[in-house]
Formats: structure tokens, sequence, C-alpha cells
């Protein structure tokens, strides 16, 4: 096989990161919510600090990437100038700034929806990837044919969130208000359209890089309007979450997947039955998520401590990107 077709054939994976302790960081987000001038846009939980806490869930999602796809192609790390203290970037892994991604006048960003929007222009990316939040982890083996069959790439819906609201509500969630927002242009643009009502799952999610640039060149209000954004808000489009997975369904380059998916919410009264559940299902389960929904509880929180700690007994050996792990060997070489 030629390096061409090699290189054709690689899935690569993209992150985004945020250490929203950092004070620089928390003292751009103040002056960007003080010039904001209210919150009447502001999404429900779109600003609180478990939106960007770190619990250490990235090291860990690399350990699992590692585990469970090792034939994975190169991993971007998207952040805004930070990079994990514990991070050794190398020939497989490349930190890219916000800067490089976003004009200098759409900065700073503290929307993922608004990042993603440009997660298509990073350089080199390949054609194949999959995107993921760092609190969505592998579960199981990766089949890459799983995620980009040769009837399409693979969206998994949540059953358990529907959207069948007519217009946004500023009381919903941002899934569900994404959800409405999608149909309403889609149904404008495509008379055929059929919309399914089930909000998405927190996924992995299979990407073309081709079909992303094919909608931001059919759809270049939408990208406009997601990039307009400081903070999530309740009434903007959410492109990669929402909007490219049922355009891509329509056009036929997607199918719907049918899975069970382990969901941890760290807020929930029952989290620690929760984290049991997931313990008992490593290894099974195709992916699973958990989101730190303790919203603005204090770091040290009781609710908070067990995502470390559950992950380290689930994935304890470090992973080559990582000090301690087989980079330090590139750390040597490049010395």
């Amino acid at each position: 096989m030629n390096g061409a077709a090699q290189l054709e054939e690689n899935i690569d994976i993209v992150y985004l990161w945020v250490d929203g302790s950092d004070p620089l960081w928390r003292a751009k987000r103040r002056a960007a919510r003080a010039g904001q001038g209210g919150t009447q846009h502001l999404a429900r939980h779109g600003d609180v600090e478990g939106r960007y806490r770190d619990n250490g869930e990235l090291r860990f999602n690399l350990r699992a990437l590692q585990t469970f796809f090792p034939g994975h192609g190169h991993v971007y790390l998207v952040t805004d100038d930070q990079v994990p203290h514990w991070l050794v970037p190398g020939d497989r892994l490349t930190v890219i700034s916000h800067r490089a991604l976003m004009p200098p006048a759409a900065l700073p960003v503290f929307d993922s929806s608004h990042i993603e929007s440009y997660l298509h222009h990073i350089p080199g990316l390949a054609e194949r990837f999959i995107y993921l939040n760092d609190d969505v982890f592998f579960g199981c083996a990766v089949d890459p044919q799983a995620w980009f069959g040769a009837d399409g790439v693979a969206v998994y819906a949540d059953v358990a969130a529907m959207a069948d609201y007519e217009a946004v509500q500023a009381h919903q969630s941002a899934p569900v208000n994404a959800s409405v927002l999608s149909r309403q242009w889609l149904s404008q643009r495509y008379p055929q359209y059929r919309h399914d009502g089930r909000a998405l799952a927190h996924a992995p999610r299979p990407m073309l890089k081709s079909r992303m640039h094919e909608l931001e060149r059919v759809a270049p209000q939408l990208f406009a309007k997601a990039r307009q954004t400081i903070f999530r808000s309740w009434h903007a489009p959410s492109i990669v979450a929402d909007l490219l997975p049922r355009w891509l369904i329509h056009t036929g380059h997607a199918v719907w997947r049918d899975v069970q998916p382990r969901y941890v919410s760290t807020g929930d009264s029952d989290a620690a039955q929760q984290f049991e559940e997931l313990i008992g299902e490593f290894g099974r389960i195709p992916f699973f998520c958990i989101n730190d929904t303790s919203d603005d509880a204090h770091p040290g929180a009781a609710s908070l401590r067990g995502v470390a700690q559950v992950l380290a007994k689930l994935l304890p050996n470090p992973c080559r990107f990582e000090l301690g792990g087989d980079g330090l060997a590139d750390l040597a070489a490049a010395a």
C-alpha cells in the first residue's frame, strides 16, 4: 500500500480542551462576561464552572484511545493557548491554538459550538476524523467500520431526550434547541426532509472533512450565526453537535445507530451507583460519557473526586502522550 493510500485510510482524532482553573484564562472569561451586557441569550448551563472544569478527563481519554484504538491517525488538541503540564506532543499529537483556526476579532471564545465550526480547517486533518469532547471516552475496542461503514458514518441518538418544539426555548438544554434549529433549516431547504425528534447522544462524532466544507458552502449564514457567540447561546445553531449529523443522514452520508451507552452525571444523587455500573460495563460498551453536571461546585467537592478515581481504576497505565508513558522516549530522542 502506498503512502497516499495509507494516509487516506487514517482516522484522525480531534479534542477540545480547556483548563478552567488557569488564572489568565479566568481573567479573559471575566472580561468577556463583563462585555456581554447581559445574559439574556446565555444557554441553560451555558457558563457554569462545570463546562470548563478539568477533572483530569483528557489524560484518561488518551489512555482509552491508546487502549481501544491504537491504530488511530494523528491527534489534534484544540485549546486556547493552553497545554496540559503532563502532555508530550510529538509526531502523533499536535496542539492547535484557537488563534490558528479563528480570526482575531472572534477571540476569545468560550462556546465549544463556535470553536467546533472551524474543526475542518485544521491544517493536515485527514478526510475521516472522530471528534470527542474530553469527557466522552471509547469504552471497548474500536471497529472503524462501526464508525465509518459502507452505509455512512454513525450517528447515535439519545432516546431519553426529545426535541419536539416548534421554536427554540430559553429554558431548554442546548442539545434540544440545537435539534429545533436544525429542523427549521433542513425543512426549509429540503422539502422532503423528515426530522427525528431525538436529541443526539453524548458520543464520539465521526466526521468527513469534505462534507463539513460542503455544508459550510451550503449554509454560510448558519456558520456565521454559530460564530457570533462568545458564550453558549440558546438561539445559536450547533453545527457539529447536531446540524451536520442530521444533514449527513438526509444526504445519504450517515445512518442512525442504536446503542445503549453509559452516561454518568456527576451532579446526580446516585452518581456513585452510575460509576459502579460504568466499572461493570467497561470494556464492553462502545463509548461512555462522564458529564460534569456539578455546575458551580467547589473543585474539591465529593461529587467530583470520584471522576479521576474511577478513571484511574479503569485506565491505570500511562499512554505515549503523557509524561511517564512511552512519550518519555520521544523526549529523550528529541533532546
